[in-house]
């Protein structure tokens, strides 16, 4: 039997209100994410101002991120290496995305979601979402 460690919606709403506490500070509204160790949502929210498509985005990104268990940029650039690149459709489900934002959340060596946001661009998005990582207690700091 495997025993699967998760985030649960106290650790998502740390990590909400540090990235959404940084994004009020520099005035630049943002979707943010957290997902489960399966990368199922917890946690979404979308501030005024943000960009519509972002919500579906940063879904996407904590999807994808919790899944591969890897920073979305990472797997992005993979994809888009002319020597080792693939399409994304390879992944078989279009909920995989490889724009940078979405970060795995790692506690004792596992991955146990992850969180992501959207809106910005994609080093703003992973700097933002890296600060929701370090809100949340015994999670590595990358």
């Amino acid at each position: 039997m495997k025993q699967i460690n998760s985030l649960g919606h106290k650790e998502a709403e740390l990590a909400i209100q540090a990235v959404k506490a940084e994004a009020e500070r520099r005035k630049k509204p943002v979707a943010i994410a957290v997902g489960d160790a399966h990368g199922e949502l917890l946690a979404l929210l979308r501030m005024d101002g943000a960009p519509l498509p972002s919500t579906v985005i940063a879904t996407n990104k904590v999807w994808t991120a919790s899944r591969e268990r890897k920073p979305t940029g990472e797997i992005g650039k993979a994809a888009r290496d002319p020597q080792t690149g693939f399409p994304m459709s390879n992944y078989g489900d279009p909920r995989y995305l490889g724009w940078g934002g979405g970060v795995p959340v790692v506690m004792n060596g596992e991955v146990v979601g992850a969180v992501s946001v959207s809106g910005l661009s994609e080093g703003e998005d992973e700097e933002l979402a890296k600060i929701g990582i370090e809100a949340i207690p015994g999670s590595v700091k990358s």
